[in-house]
């Protein structure tokens, strides 16, 4: 199985730049998972297609500031620093842009000394650790002097910082955000709720990686980055009574269906507890709990293309995603949705 396999056309302009104005007014492709049929609704129209007894599973990570513009502190060389993860208190792996000016012992600032970084060290993929200094607490001088680590095929300023969060955005720690979640409302959520469908909130904090592309050939050579997630009692009890009554289990993103098929044990149930997973999901892939997946339209031979091939086919959703580009769907972060189920035949377009 080739990269090459999942590459399609997307013309540029179809790129969102930026989010609608009302979360659930995006447009929604539909697609039946077994048959390949689709059909085009909005957003909001989700609720057709959810019955009571079924489980949503949102991730509720919370997206942190986490870009920083700073200056070398000798030379006044601009710095950018993103940060990836937390190794141990202070200490972070970090991109940093340009690398050759980030030796170990180069001492970065940050708001004019209001946050100071020092380089301890290079690690994989030339990625540095930097210790940071302050005075006060951390997470209230990022939020002053961060910016929302946007992908880097989104060129235009983000006006409001809580457009790059869902509406349920908890857990602060991700690099990026669960996108397939920023389509819903309070509103539309309370709605859901109300139709007897149960919402199980599970975390995965979204590394950078979801934006690398892959470098192999061949798809089982591609190695996943580790990301941290956590479910709860709750969480698994809401899914595991799912389906022990013949519910379907709907994941919000394909964040939430890492989280639930990495915490799931060979006896078809969730279990509870937290971890880091490197879990790679793609055709062939048998999964344990997910049956539907809401998700936004992906980067072409990404994981995340891969993923979704692996729940509906690669035919389908290729075709699906020919569907959507004729249709002028709007792409990736700020874009439209898909609904991918089983038996939308017959619903109206």
């Amino acid at each position: 199985m080739n990269v090459s396999d999942f590459y399609f056309e997307l013309p540029q302009e179809l790129i969102a730049q930026d989010p609608l104005e009302d979360r659930s007014a995006s447009r929604l492709l539909v697609l039946d998972k077994k048959t390949g049929a689709v059909c085009h609704r909005h957003f909001r129209d989700i609720v057709e297609y959810l019955r009571p007894g079924d489980c949503l599973v949102i991730n509720d990570t919370k997206v942190i500031p986490a870009r920083l513009y700073g200056v070398k502190a000798d030379t006044q060389a601009k710095i950018e620093v993103l940060l990836l993860k937390r190794r141990e208190n202070d200490v972070w792996e970090t991109l940093v842009k340009p690398g050759k000016k980030a030796r170990p012992g180069a001492e970065i600032v940050f708001g004019e000394g209001l946050l100071r970084g020092q380089v301890l060290d290079v690690v994989d993929e030339g990625n540095r650790l930097i210790r940071f200094s302050y005075e006060g607490i951390f997470e209230e001088i990022l939020d002053q002097l961060g910016q929302m680590p946007l992908p880097p095929y989104i060129t235009h300023q983000l006006k409001d910082k809580n457009r790059y969060q869902t509406v349920y955005a908890t857990h602060e720690g991700s690099a990026a955000a669960p996108t397939a979640g920023l389509h819903f409302t309070e509103e539309l959520l309370g709605q859901i709720e109300k139709m007897g469908v149960k919402i199980a909130r599970v975390t995965l904090h979204v590394g950078l990686g979801t934006f690398r592309p892959v470098k192999v050939e061949n798809v089982l050579d591609h190695h996943m980055h580790s990301e941290f997630y956590m479910v709860d009692e709750d969480a698994a009890r809401k899914v595991n009574e799912t389906k022990a009554a013949g519910g379907r289990v709907i994941c919000v993103g394909t964040t939430s269906c890492r989280t639930i098929e990495s915490a799931a044990g060979e006896d078809g149930l969730l279990k509870a507890g937290s971890g880091w997973t490197e879990i790679f999901i793609y055709p062939g892939y048998h999964f344990k709990l997910l049956d539907g997946l809401i998700t936004n339209f992906h980067l072409p031979e990404s994981t995340l293309v891969m993923l979704v091939s692996a729940l509906a086919g690669r035919e389908h959703v290729l075709a699906a995603y020919q569907e959507a580009i004729r249709e002028r769907y709007r792409f990736f972060s700020f874009g439209d949705a898909m609904l991918i189920l089983d038996g939308i035949d017959g619903t109206r377009a």
